[in-house]
């Protein structure tokens, strides 16, 4: 029997939650485990990433294999540092915005300026 640990998707449709879970690898993503061994919660700001290390290193000793993600989120739980956050891509709208209201700053920065300088004289 192949035994892994992996994520069981739980939440609302666009609202993921995850369960650290060890599984039989012939059941399901979010089917039937063994033992439930942790969370991870990506909506969260920073991540939360509960994970019991004691369960996860004993299944691991018996022979368990952790998923690509699991193993990654082991990794973080052991460093003690918070979960590298990905940058938010603007939108091509917001990124227009953003450079217009950029643009009129400038513009104004540089009215206010030569405002000045014309006051210094």
């Amino acid at each position: 029997m192949a035994v892994k640990i992996r994520l069981a998707r739980h939440g609302a449709k666009k609202r993921p939650y995850y369960r650290v879970v060890v599984a039989d690898g012939r059941m399901p993503r979010d089917g039937r485990y063994i033992e439930l061994v942790g969370r991870y919660n990506p909506l969260t700001n920073p991540k939360t990433i509960d994970l019991d290390l004691e369960k996860i290193d004993e299944w691991i000793s018996k022979g368990a294999q952790p998923s690509n993600a699991v193993s990654h989120l082991i990794d973080i739980a052991r460093s003690d540092a918070p979960a590298p956050e990905k940058k938010q891509k603007l939108s091509k709208k917001a990124a227009a915005k953003a450079a217009a209201e950029a643009e009129a700053a400038a513009e104004a920065a540089a009215a206010e300026a030569e405002a000045e300088t014309a006051d210094a004289e």
